[in-house]
């Protein structure tokens, strides 16, 4: 039985990590403690977890608890942090995506890697999503040949994308932006939807929605004057779950959960347009807007043989009705495919995710498994997005990461 330690104890590392594996996985997984700058969310993670052991200090954790590996989920910015000191101290990390949230840092991260010896794996539930994988196995049995384009749409509604501009997600040094806290999930399906490596990004983006763009508006919604009028107002204290892990532990660090989306220090974006061109040639289009009339993706595949459509929506008027796969041929024929979609968190894809990095002898034919290559691989795209849209050019991959530092463009998938 392996050895887990936690560090950052939000929401995600409760429900992803530590109730789940106490309870599912409790014969092949041991969690030994847990550490947040906020002793209040780290005591309460502890309670819903068996009680397993909380630190006020890192270090000490790790000598102490003597994990062989670390989980962790703090916010993105300090992820490099994390997985540098658990790396030099002996340990495996099992990292939140995105792995990191800029180049200097990625490049630092897969240094350590090499140096240390340990291994990095990143939790891509897209991967996981039994709707997703399907494609997957469509692309990869050569359904419409060797593809050319894709374009994937993504839209997040009113109520999940006006989220991050409420939390620490809405400052780019926390978070990368969306293009690399979010993106880097859509950017990770298409490299393992395409099994090839970003080469070279273009992008446009602003901040249109969001942001100071109402006159209307205050620090928080907790104590501001207009809840009666704002269709944004959120109420921290309604749930059990965001009362105690969040309002109840500000007076630990001043964290507020539920700052105002209209916020003035806002500085990420909400409307992302990006192109990509991969090392084989294929061209991509995405596009992600965070104040959608419902939630969810269309991906669409052009290739020598044909052309592929999948889509998938989470709230909105097609909610839950779309499960089918289009196929279509050069002759003209059209063959539509149903697909098992599964219910539960990111689309079933959590608790599939789990057994797969958790336990040792589940078999992985599809390269579901994510290591730190795959982590740089998605969220370089996003940085070097960001990049384009501040520079307003193009940007080369090589700029970003060297190929020294990541072993040269498509070694990852040259044995599949």
């Amino acid at each position: 039985m392996k050895k887990f330690a936690i560090v950052g104890a939000g929401g995600r590392a409760m429900q992803m990590f530590a109730v789940p594996l106490t309870a599912e996985l409790k014969t092949d997984v041991e969690l030994v403690g847990v550490y947040d700058v906020n002793p209040v969310r780290a005591q309460l993670l502890s309670s819903a977890a068996n009680g397993i052991a909380v630190f006020d200090d890192f270090d000490q954790m790790i000598r102490e608890a003597n994990p062989d590996a670390v989980i962790v989920t703090t916010p993105d910015s300090l992820h490099d942090y994390y997985i540098i000191r658990s790396l030099e101290a002996g340990c495996d990390v099992i990292s939140e995506k995105p792995m990191t949230t800029t180049a200097d840092k990625c490049r630092a991260i897969l240094e350590a890697e090499r140096r240390t010896g340990k291994n990095v794996t990143v939790t891509f539930n897209c991967r996981f999503m039994p709707y997703v994988v399907r494609v997957k196995e469509l692309l990869k049995e050569g359904a419409i040949g060797q593809i050319h384009s894709v374009v994937l749409e993504w839209s997040l509604d009113k109520n999940h994308g006006a989220d991050y501009f409420r939390r620490w997600h809405r400052q780019m040094d926390n978070s990368g932006g969306l293009l690399i806290h979010k993106s880097t999930h859509h950017f990770d399906m298409i490299n393992w939807w395409l099994e090839d490596e970003p080469e070279s990004v273009f992008a446009n983006a602003d901040l249109l929605f969001y942001g100071p763009t109402r006159a209307e508006r205050g620090e928080r919604c907790w104590t501001c004057s207009h809840q009666s009028t704002c269709e944004f107002h959120y109420d921290i204290s309604e749930s059990d779950f965001t009362r105690s892990m969040y309002q109840q532990a500000e007076q630990a660090d001043g964290y507020y959960r539920d700052q105002c989306v209209f916020g003035d220090d806002i500085d990420i974006y909400d409307t992302m347009s990006v192109n990509v061109k991969y090392s084989k040639g294929t061209l991509l289009t995405y596009s992600l807007q965070a104040y959608s009339p419902y939630e969810g993706w269309k991906a669409t595949f052009v290739g020598t043989k044909g052309r592929l459509e999948a889509e998938d929506y989470q709230s909105g008027f097609e909610k839950g009705e779309r499960n089918e796969i289009r196929l279509y041929n050069s002759a003209g024929e059209r063959m539509t495919l149903h697909s098992r979609k599964a219910t539960g968190v990111h689309g079933g894809g959590d608790p599939i995710l789990r057994k797969m990095i958790f336990t040792d002898d589940v078999a992985d034919p599809l390269g579901q498994r994510a290591g730190s290559r795959a982590g740089a691989m998605s969220l370089i795209i996003g940085a070097a997005a960001n990049l384009s849209i501040e520079e307003k050019r193009l940007v080369a991959i090589r700029e970003l990461l060297l190929e020294d530092s990541y072993g040269g463009m498509s070694a990852a998938f040259e044995s599949n």
